[in-house]
C-alpha cells in the first residue's frame, strides 16, 4: 500500500475519484493527509467526510520556502510516500521539488506541453479559441520548472463545435481522476521508466 498526501486549493474532484477507487478495492493506497492553503477549500471537507486528516496552512505573509517546509512537515508526519497536486494553486519552491523528487505528481488540464503555465478555465478558453480538435489532461512529475516535468500519462478527448469552457472542463475533469489512478498504479509497480 502506498501512502498519499494531497495538496489542494479547490474542490478536489480528483480526490473523490481516488478515494472511491480505494474504497472499491481498485487501488491499494491510503490518502494519509490533505493540506490546503485555503481554509474554505472544499477539498478539506471532502477529505474530512472520508476520515482523512486535513490541515489548513496559510501562505500569506510567509516566504515560499517557509510555507513549503510546513507542508513537507505535515506530509512527513503522516508517512507520505507520494504527493499529488489536485487543484493546488501555488508554485512550489525548488527546495520542495528537490525534497519530493520523483515523488510528486501534478495534473494539468491540457495535453502538455500545450498550454503549460495555464490554469483551470484559462486553458479551456484557449483550447476553444485556438480551435484545437482535441484536448485532455496530463499527469506529470513536478520539477522546479513549472509544467515541464516528465510526463507520466495523457488522456485525450475530442473538442466539439458546441463545447463551452464549462463543458470542456467537465470532459477533462472526467479524465483526470482515471489518469491519477493509473499514475498511482504505475508508481506502485515502477512501470513508468
Amino acid at each position: 500500500m502506498i501512502k498519499i498526501g494531497v495538496l489542494g486549493s479547490t474542490k478536489g474532484t480528483d480526490l473523490q475519484a481516488i478515494l472511491d477507487a480505494i474504497n472499491d478495492g481498485q487501488l491499494d493506497a491510503e490518502v494519509s493527509v490533505v493540506v490546503s492553503n485555503r481554509e474554505s477549500a472544499y477539498i478539506l471537507e471532502r477529505a474530512k467526510s472520508h476520515g482523512v486528516p486535513t490541515f489548513f496552512i496559510p501562505h500569506k505573509g510567509k516566504a515560499r520556502e517557509e510555507f513549503d517546509r510546513e507542508m513537507t512537515a505535515a506530509m512527513q508526519n503522516h508517512g507520505v510516500e507520494l504527493v499529488l497536486l489536485i487543484g493546488f494553486m501555488r508554485i512550489l519552491s525548488a527546495e520542495f521539488c528537490r525534497n519530493w523528487h520523483d515523488r510528486i505528481l501534478n495534473v494539468h488540464p491540457s495535453l502538455l506541453p500545450k498550454y503549460a503555465g495555464g490554469m483551470d478555465t484559462n486553458v479551456h478558453t484557449e483550447v476553444i479559441k485556438n480551435g484545437d480538435p482535441e484536448t485532455g489532461c496530463t499527469i506529470h512529475f513536478v520539477t522546479e520548472e513549472v509544467d515541464a516535468g516528465p510526463i507520466l500519462i495523457q488522456k485525450k478527448c475530442t473538442v466539439t463545435s458546441d463545447d463551452t469552457v464549462e463543458s470542456l472542463k467537465t470532459k477533462v475533469q472526467a479524465l483526470e481522476g482515471d489518469a491519477f489512478i493509473e499514475a498511482i498504479k504505475l508508481i506502485q509497480t515502477d512501470k513508468y521508466d
